[in-house]
């Protein structure tokens, strides 16, 4: 096996799909857009494309590269704070289903492409709904101090700027308060808020066709064999019983990570065991560049020695070539001896790992295999 490699495991990833589907029957009206910038190979496109699912872009080309994997245009939403007019330009033209607004310029400017055009642009306000996440602070993005959305007391004026702009339709709202949260009472919590926000429209006689809530729902890191696929069942069960929506909404939701992040491993190789003085380190000949984020996150991510798995069990930092100290994948763990050339797999890391890696020091990008 050539290393680093990402491999995936699609009969993993068409089984995680069918149970978010089965789920999603919970609430009414679903539609479910996988948020694509947890992963954008386009053999993994095709796959989630192919199960009748959505997509939640955040570039355009992320928009181009979904329509080129056969998602279909209305399915797509465009969301993200720095959208710039060529991508507005593109995403009118394609036809997406929605624009996520994150601001009253912002309104304004696709108010003013959608006219130039002669289109009319689909929108949602993503609304701050200033609710916490138990989660890392790097991927909170619910709460005032985050640059993302329209803060609550900001929220009449841009409702109202949105009703008043020609060339806009305005759908209804969008919200996402972090990623990676494993706690239901967070859901429940963004849940007690729309449910607010839902009576504040209704007194001023406002008609809002659908309610997005977002991405956010979490992996076992810690035990993937025992949890490959996401409690779905209690995710969707948690806004059936939770939301009020109201008859005729649509509900919309924007699953990343949770959809394709145990189908993937990072397969490497040892090419040193280094003895130091203080410590034995286990180096790859994978990096930070291939897989940033405990780097970025302190993000924890359990690591096999395939080559050896009944080995004696030995304390390694597990570290990478790149020159930099934070080049580290776990501190302080036991495997199984690991010898110079023994394979060593980095699980659940078919989320943000492909889609971050780069070529810093001048490093190929990792291969990639299916199984």
């Amino acid at each position: 096996m050539e290393t680093p490699c990402y491999v995936y495991d699609l009969q993993l990833l068409r089984r995680t799909l069918d149970a978010a589907a089965k789920a999603s029957a919970a609430v009414q009206n679903a539609h479910i857009h996988y948020a694509m910038k947890a992963n954008s190979n386009p053999v993994i496109l095709r796959e989630i494309a192919l199960a009748g699912f959505g997509v939640d872009c955040v570039s355009g080309g992320e928009i181009k590269l979904a329509l080129e994997c056969g998602f279909k245009a209305e399915g797509v939403e465009f969301a993200g704070v720095g959208k710039t007019d060529k991508e507005i330009l593109f995403a009118l033209h394609a036809g997406i289903g929605c624009f996520n607004v994150e601001g009253t310029e912002e309104l304004e400017v696709i108010s003013q492409l959608a006219a130039q055009e002669g289109l009319v642009a689909r929108i949602a306000l993503r609304i701050n709904p200033n609710v916490g996440a138990h989660t890392h602070a790097n991927i909170t993005t619910g709460l005032a101090e985050n640059k993302f959305g329209i803060n609550l007391e900001n929220m009449e004026q841009a409702v109202q700027k949105a009703l008043s702009l020609p060339n806009i339709d305005f759908l209804g709202l969008h919200f996402h308060i972090g990623s990676q949260i494993l706690d239901m009472t967070d859901f429940q919590a963004l849940c007690n808020r729309i449910n607010e926000l839902q009576d504040w429209f209704q007194h001023r006689g406002i008609s809002l066709r659908s309610i997005n809530v977002g991405g956010g729902l979490g992996i076992d890191y810690i035990h993937p064999e025992t949890h490959p696929i996401p409690d779905f069942k209690a995710y969707f069960d948690t806004f059936a019983h939770h939301l009020r929506l109201l008859p005729g909404q649509e509900f919309h939701c924007e699953p990343g990570r949770s959809l394709v992040g145990q189908c993937g491993s990072l397969m490497s190789r040892c090419t040193f065991v280094k003895k130091g003085s203080v410590k034995n380190f286990v180096i790859l000949d994978a990096g930070m560049n291939d897989l940033v984020r405990p780097a970025m996150y302190q993000a924890y991510h359990k690591i096999d020695n395939v080559s050896a798995p009944d080995g004696e069990q030995t304390l390694y930092d597990v570290v990478g070539p790149i020159c930099e100290s934070s080049d580290c994948f776990a501190k302080g763990i036991y495997l199984p001896k690991v010898s110079r050339g023994d394979i060593i797999a980095i699980r659940s890391a078919g989320a943000y790992g492909e889609a971050m890696a780069s070529t810093y020091n001048t490093r190929a990008l990792p291969s990639v295999r299916f199984e």
